[in-house]
């Protein structure tokens, strides 16, 4: 028999493995198909790289141990937390806006309990989901009605389909944009059955040009903010004061997309002019939909706000069941929405806004404490500065805002600057931060207190050698 075979026919059976200590008491805490599963892939690694000729030593305890790591990541949760390093306030890959803890909270009081979804207790009677919201909505926005969807997408493709359906539906040639996922307006004009007329040019459009397109089949007028870009040069645009006017004096709806869900002015901060959902219903505009969960800092959403006889055209449309919000997401806005009843409570416990808002000065203090506490755990093992840089507000808002931080950088001094990345990023908890230059960054304007200490812990085990 040659050493191939003799090695393949000294595999322990599976029922054997089974019996090994450590397995046993695995099958105490994992399912016991998960812990088989295991072990039979752990045995087919080491059979396969037999019959490539590897030079493979293996025993019960080293089978035993790679079953232990293959189960453990099977039922590892594929949704888990993550702390953002990155300086992306409103990070899309990493679930965007992080909930206030009122929001938190409600979602867990909610979620195990039946609740007051779509149930008066005042009548007894069935109520409506709508209402948990909508004056909420109303009181921060100054609009007369309001619904919620489930995104911000959800939203346009309502307010399209209800008021535009089998109508024209005139947008300028500048503001046909793309978001994420390849969403893009003329898609959902195409999905909603409206047909889109499209007016001005890419960089400039005039109020003549509305007003000419304008027909007996004209079902509304959409304005698209660009929340996610900017056009300069040599560009114009028409205000939404005109726009409104000009529907006003031909009996035609204006519909402003407006994205990013602003409620509160971020411009005495430092950061750029954006319209919040007030102004615009001031403005006069008809209907105005913004996502939950950008610069507004709530869950997943589309917040539709305007006049009543519009709203309720929505909520009537067979679209806005299957769009509907879950219990859950339901009670993260209404907690965060309340918070916005006290603006200056909003800005300090959302932490979307509190971090957009944190003055550069506190971040960088806390650059310096995270430098020594880093130096202090981990000795020599990294060059480590705190260096001036700016943050990002991310989700496709305030796409020119330099938000002024200041980034914690590390290069490592006995492994690469890839191989410190992907150690944190694979490590527990998982750390996301950035490459540049040569450095690996962490930005504290992106990190809560308490994970601060989890990254000097983390740097600290990998400082002190721990096993890949």
């Amino acid at each position: 028999m040659d050493t191939h075979k003799k090695l393949l026919s000294s595999l322990p059976k599976t029922d054997e493995l089974l019996k090994h200590e450590s397995l046993v008491a695995l099958q105490q805490t994992f399912p016991r198909p998960v812990v088989l599963d295991a072990v039979r892939d752990a045995v087919e690694r080491v059979r396969a790289a037999i019959r490539v000729g590897e030079d493979i030593a293996f025993d019960g305890d080293t089978l035993a141990a790679d079953a232990i790591r293959i189960a453990e990541a099977r039922m590892r949760p594929s949704l888990r937390p993550v702390i953002n390093a990155t300086g992306i306030i409103v990070h899309t890959n990493l679930g965007r806006s992080r909930l206030a803890e009122d929001a938190l909270r409600a979602v867990v009081e909610v979620a195990g309990n039946y609740s007051t979804l779509e149930y008066d207790v005042e009548t007894g009677e069935r109520g409506s989901r709508h209402s948990h919201v909508e004056k909420l909505i109303c009181d921060v926005t100054g609009a007369e009605a309001a619904i919620a969807v489930n995104n911000n997408a959800a939203a346009v493709l309502l307010v399209v389909t209800a008021l535009a359906s089998r109508k024209e539906a005139i947008v300028s040639r500048g503001q046909q944009v793309e978001i994420g996922g390849s969403f893009r307006i003329p898609d959902v004009m195409r999905q909603s059955g409206a047909k889109m007329v499209e007016v001005g040019a890419t960089n400039k459009t005039h109020l003549s040009d509305y007003a000419a397109a304008i027909t007996p089949k004209t079902g509304l007028m959409l304005k698209v903010h660009s929340s996610n870009f900017r056009v300069v040069g040599f560009t114009e645009e028409v205000s939404l004061a005109d726009l409104v006017e000009l529907g006003m004096e031909r009996g035609v709806p204006i519909y402003e997309d407006q994205g990013s869900g602003v409620l509160i002015d971020l411009g005495p901060y430092g950061l750029p002019d954006e319209p919040t959902v007030r102004s615009s219903i001031e403005a006069g505009v008809d209907v105005v939909s913004v996502s939950g969960d950008k610069l507004l800092g709530g869950p997943q959403a589309g917040i539709i706000a305007g006049k009543r006889e519009f709203i309720a055209r929505l909520k009537k449309h067979p679209l806005a069941r299957a769009l509907r919000l879950d219990k859950m997401t339901l009670a993260a806005l209404e907690a965060t929405l309340r918070l916005y009843l006290d603006p200056d409570r909003a800005l300090l416990e959302i932490p979307t806004l509190h971090m957009l808002t944190r003055r550069p000065s506190d971040v960088a203090a806390s650059a310096r404490l995270l430098v020594d506490r880093i130096v202090e755990s981990t000795g020599d093992a990294f060059w480590v500065a705190a260096m001036p840089d700016v943050s990002r507000a991310g989700g496709g808002a305030l796409p020119l805002a330099d938000i002024p931080t200041t980034i914690v950088t590390l290069a490592p001094r006995t492994m690469s600057v890839n191989h410190l990345e992907e150690r944190l990023r694979l490590g527990c908890p998982t750390i996301v931060a950035r490459i540049r230059d040569g450095r690996v960054i962490l930005d504290p304007r992106t990190l809560a207190h308490h994970e601060e200490a989890l990254v000097v812990d983390r740097l600290a085990e990998i400082a002190a050698g721990e096993p890949a």
